[in-house]
């Protein structure tokens, strides 16, 4: 009995599997937690909570990894395995369009040091504003239809603006990534109705990016229908990096079967989960 039953949850864990894909650009991978390489006490944490999240894509800021001896590595990018995960370079700390394009072509150049010969993927970040850290649609845009046009695959980074995402889908972007709070605030999901009409009106996915804390976040948001997430400070500043990094991988599952499952409808009264025929009437 016990032998069948394993049988039956490996078909449908495999069912599931095989119909839920995570695509971006004509590329699947495994995980839909996307992971920061930034703000860690020491490598040897970032290192172990990356293995520990089982992410398959991490996100590296350009700026930081041209700076080191090697051939364009940061001493993180040299002790993770590039053959089980897949660079994602970004624009991080570019304030204008064109200084966005000029390091996104570096980062390009360090993808194929990697031996990621296919790897064209760039994470467009423009953020002028120091304070607050908000993405600047115009020049998002602007960086975008350049970049698009030289065949990267865009992942831009913006506001929850329903229209500009509409824009940056339309012009050939393979992903939108609006965020759920301002950059390292840990402020959750902000704006959630907005985030929903991005995702309703999307044919690409939707990632969000920015803001999450906590994995209850990171659930909400997969919760929305939001194709995956990317978070950083919420691991790397925690208590506890690694823990956190299996609570968010945890919560993203979790999420994510949540919404195919497809929750219940909100009733006004209860409704009694027994069945009321044969109960005995008191006379």
């Amino acid at each position: 009995m016990t032998q069948e039953l394993f049988k039956e949850s490996t078909q449908l864990k495999n069912l599931i599997d095989t119909k839920d894909s995570f695509i971006i650009n004509k590329i699947s991978f495994n995980s839909r937690l996307m992971l920061g390489t930034g703000k860690y006490k020491n490598l040897k944490e970032a290192k172990e909570s990356i293995e520990i999240s089982q992410a398959s894509i991490v996100t590296v800021a350009i700026r930081r990894a041209q700076y080191s001896k090697n051939i364009g590595h940061s001493n993180l990018i040299d002790g993770l395995n590039w053959q089980k995960l897949w660079l994602l370079p970004n624009t991080a700390g570019c304030e204008t369009a064109e200084e966005a394009i000029r390091i996104a072509s570096l980062g390009q150049e360090i993808t194929k040091k990697l031996g990621q010969i296919n790897n064209n993927f760039i994470k467009l970040e423009v953020i002028s504003d120091a304070n607050y850290l908000l993405p600047d649609p115009i020049g998002t845009l602007k960086a975008a239809e350049y970049l698009v046009k030289k065949n990267f695959s865009v992942l831009p980074y913006i506001n929850a603006d329903p229209i500009l995402a509409k824009q940056l889908e339309d012009i050939g972007c393979v992903t939108i990534m609006p965020l759920g709070s301002p950059i390292g605030s840990g402020q959750g999901l902000k704006n959630i109705d907005n985030l929903k009409m991005i995702i309703d009106n999307s044919k690409i996915p939707i990632i969000i990016d920015a803001g999450i804390g906590t994995a209850s976040e990171a659930n909400k948001a997969m919760e929305l229908g939001a194709s995956a997430v990317l978070l950083n400070t919420a691991v790397a500043k925690s208590k506890n990096p690694q823990l956190m990094a299996s609570a968010m991988k945890l919560g993203v599952i979790a999420g994510r079967k949540c919404y195919l499952a497809g929750r219940m409808k909100k009733q006004k009264i209860g409704e009694p989960s027994s069945p009321i025929e044969g109960i005995i009437q008191n006379k």
